[in-house]
């Protein structure tokens, strides 16, 4: 292959580019500098007192869209424009400085100008005569890897008329880039259609993973996802053993009395759910949502699951770069713990009572978050303390991963919704702690966990 010179236009010194040459062209194309075929500008800052609501439109990145100059939403000047900042039919308007490197370097030809126009200073022009050409070659990735190697180099993504000028551009004969953008004007319909069509395509992918995975929750907490193993026993014989657990705890002082205030919830002679307390038995029929196996028993959360609440941080005890981080029901997502806008504290440790532990779930309770849960399986990187309106749910007789699903199910996520306060989106620790739970055995728990996992992971791949 033979190499590539090119005569600086200062000295006349030849020098070898066969570094800068990505590919090898067609015979009767040549490469060239974008400044040797066309010329470009900077855009002009506007201070406050040159704005008005009429005078000469200044384009700015938020007209550039999809490849078309938008003007639904203009700035106007009445400042005195240059000739070379003017805005003229078939000129190319390229977004030159952005704080979002995304959108350094879109364009649009403008095709028609019904009144005066020019551009802001994060803005350059391209005139050329070849403005269906260039017009597609700025679109292309040769232009963006070009772009990319010099705004790499800033704090600020930018494209400056120095580098613009610099770039290199393939230059077919006239009759060949009037075929290519003819071209391009049948290909890029058919391609945007496509789009359009795989954008709705992908989005009823998520709409129906979602919705098989609201399924598969809603089978695992229904006893439906997996058979139930009479050798594993029942749920009742797993409820009578933890009250037995909370008695012989409150009888080593380990735990308050009013722990042992369990009700037991069964279904009664009349086929009606019964809970029956210290006090009384009540009918809460209109309460079970749905029939569970055998095995399985109705059981309110306050009497199987340890409930805390989070403590009301002051704001300016959060502004410590080191301490203990302190999650906030902005930190709980779907897919874990938010790793950015970290709070830490760093008093006292008379607040260690609200340390959240490996396999706890947090329950945010107010706000546009409010019923999003997050289980935390893995070991915890650091310590972590719980925010107000932070629900911590612990469980050490019934499987955190099990208790997770329930959690998440359609099933108590519906009682959320209908039961928030509509002022505040807000829950409370009396709602939570009387949410009622379908338990089964503590094995067919662990089963249940594995299959409803084996099955949501195929919808990932």
């Amino acid at each position: 292959m033979s190499s590539y010179y090119e005569k600086m236009p200062a000295t006349g010194e030849v020098k070898c580019i066969d570094e800068e040459i990505p590919f090898e062209l067609p015979n009767g194309w040549e490469w060239t500098r974008i400044r040797n075929v066309s010329q470009s500008y900077i855009g002009l800052t506007y201070s406050p007192t040159d704005v008005s609501s009429c005078g000469t439109i200044v384009l700015r990145s938020s007209n550039i869209q999809n490849g078309k100059i938008v003007l639904n939403d203009v700035v106007r000047v009445t400042k005195e424009i240059s000739e070379k900042l003017q805005v003229e039919k078939n000129d190319i308007i390229i977004c030159a400085r952005n704080g979002s490197a995304k959108l350094v370097g879109k364009s649009a030809i403008v095709n028609s100008v019904s009144e005066p126009m020019t551009f802001g200073a994060f803005m350059a022009i391209c005139k050329t005569s070849l403005y269906q050409y260039i017009s597609i070659f700025l679109q292309s990735d040769l232009f963006f890897s070009q772009l990319r190697g010099v705004s790499s180099t800033t704090t600020i993504n930018q494209l400056t008329q120095n580098n613009f000028n610099s770039f290199l551009v393939p230059v077919p004969p006239i009759k060949e880039q009037e075929r290519i953008f003819e071209k391009m004007n049948e290909v890029i319909p058919v391609i945007e259609g496509y789009e359009v069509k795989q954008e709705l395509l992908d989005k009823l992918n998520r709409n129906l993973n979602e919705s098989i995975r609201k399924s598969v929750l809603q089978e695992a907490i229904q006893g439906k996802l997996v058979p139930q193993i009479t050798e594993e026993g029942t749920a009742q014989e797993l409820l009578e053993q933890i009250k037995a657990e909370k008695q012989r705890l409150v009888k080593e002082g380990k735990l308050k009395k009013s722990a042992l205030n369990d009700s037991v919830i069964f279904k009664g002679g009349d086929n009606k759910y019964w809970e029956k307390n210290r006090k009384e038995e009540v009918c809460i029929d209109d309460e079970i949502p749905f029939e569970i196996p055998e095995s399985w028993q109705w059981t309110r959360l306050s009497d199987c699951v340890e409930l805390l609440g989070g403590f009301a941080f002051p704001s300016s005890a959060l502004k410590s770069p080191t301490g203990r981080r302190v999650i906030r029901i902005s930190d709980i997502t779907p897919l874990g713990l938010k790793e950015t806008n970290i709070v830490r504290y760093n008093g006292n440790d008379s607040l260690l009572q609200y340390k959240i532990l490996q396999h706890d779930i947090l329950l945010a309770m107010t706000g546009g978050t409010v019923g999003k849960s997050v289980y935390l399986h893995d070991k915890l990187k650091e310590e972590l303390l719980a925010n107000q309106r932070v629900a911590v749910l612990r469980s050490e007789y019934i499987s955190s991963a099990y208790l997770d699903l329930i959690i998440k199910s359609p099933y108590i996520q519906e009682i959320i919704t209908e039961r928030k306060n509509s002022t505040n989106d807000n829950i409370s620790m009396v709602l939570i702690s009387d949410f009622i739970l379908p338990i089964p055995p503590s094995e067919e728990q662990v089963r249940i966990v594995k299959r409803y996992y084996e099955l949501t992971s195929i919808m990932s791949r």
